[in-house]
């Protein structure tokens, strides 16, 4: 069976997804697509509305349902940092492309985030970053095909290690 070509980025919010990749999709020629900006544009709503209007479990399900749904070839896909919750959108996402984790450590994604609920972040009301990060590192590591160490990298770095592994 061929499997069509795609990298899909992981990794918590702040390590660079939608960045990475849309540099990356240049440099490789494919196209890119962002799935928090196709959830938005399925619901008309922005994250943090779906999140506030409709509760953490149910944004989930609509994260999984619509990463599931995803079919390209030859794309960058740049995930929502929680997408690693949805089993279906995982083993979707895995059987058509490589699954790519920009590993960020904790210091430096504290650093780069701003206001969590603006920005849409599936955050409980009782967890902290901290405990989202812990959370979240071992399913990060469970579904990466590779792992990119992005602390002290260039945006154009990290693309070279993706592209010359």
């Amino acid at each position: 069976m061929v499997i069509d070509m795609n990298y899909i980025l992981i990794g918590m919010p702040g390590c660079g997804k939608s960045t990475v990749g849309v540099v990356l999709a240049k440099k490789v020629g494919f196209k890119f697509i962002d799935s928090d900006l196709v959830i938005q544009e399925q619901e008309h709503k922005l994250l943090h509305e779906i999140i506030s209007e409709n509760g953490i479990e149910k944004f989930k399900d609509i994260e999984n349902k619509v990463n599931a749904g995803l079919t390209t070839e030859y794309s960058v896909i740049a995930t929502g940092g929680s997408v690693i919750y949805g089993r279906d959108a995982m083993e979707h996402l895995k059987s058509m492309g490589t699954i790519i984790y920009l590993k960020l450590s904790y210091p430096e994604i504290e650093n780069r985030l701003g206001d969590l609920t603006e920005r849409g972040v599936v955050l409980n009301p009782d967890q902290t970053l901290m405990d989202l990060y812990k959370e979240r590192t071992p399913l990060y590591e469970k579904y990466a095909d590779v792992t990119i160490d992005c602390d002290n990298k260039t945006i154009r770095e990290i693309v070279n290690c993706i592209v010359n592994p």
